[in-house]
């Protein structure tokens, strides 16, 4: 109960406002100490597992959902590593309430992170194969989706129309879902 937890705080300042060193606490069950991974080994088996099975043909969704401060973001960054030592790409979103407004925030800041890693002049070929699908799949619609990737507007280059929609908030969240979902294919079968 925060009341109590607050109480505490008074009654005792000594141990409870002090300057600590918050690596070093653990409120989770799960220890953290200087970013290093405790506790949370057959989790990061099992996205491994999941990541190889899908590199030789299956399909696949892994999400890492928890309370905040269990390591999540540790661990994405854990199997972070490991993908890009098997010369992958990893991507990680995070959703941020702050963000809410925004319509898909945490997949379309990813979508913008893959993007930017196509502009990186190693990735031009795969930049010009993915711009051209996307081309020939989104056409004039792809406007909508550089509104919230703006890389997007990058890879795909020449001047895109403005268009303008008059239609409800329900039916523009359903073109940007088709869009994106759209994107996710195109990019899924490029890598292939």
């Amino acid at each position: 109960d925060v009341r109590s937890d607050l109480r505490l705080m008074l009654d005792n300042p000594n141990t409870f406002l002090r300057d600590l060193d918050m690596t070093k606490l653990s409120t989770t069950g799960s220890q953290f100490i200087e970013k290093t991974m405790f506790g949370r080994n057959v989790e990061l088996s099992t996205i491994k597992d999941a990541y190889r099975r899908s590199i030789s043909g299956d399909c696949g969704l892994v999400t890492i959902s928890g309370k905040s401060g269990t390591g999540k973001s540790l661990l994405a960054n854990e199997f972070g590593k490991f993908v890009s030592a098997d010369g992958g790409i990893f991507l990680s979103g995070k959703f941020d309430q702050l963000q809410q407004g925004k319509p898909f925030s945490a997949l379309a800041s990813t979508l913008d992170q893959y993007c930017g890693i196509l502009l990186l002049e190693e990735m031009v070929s795969t930049k010009e194969k993915v711009a051209f699908q996307l081309r020939s799949v989104l056409g004039k619609e792809s406007y909508h989706l550089t509104k919230i990737i703006p890389n997007l507007a990058t890879i795909l280059g020449s001047a895109l129309p403005v268009l303008s929609h008059s239609e409800d908030c329900i039916n523009a969240q359903k073109r940007v879902q088709y869009l994106l979902c759209q994107f996710v294919e195109v990019i899924s079968s490029s890598s292939s």
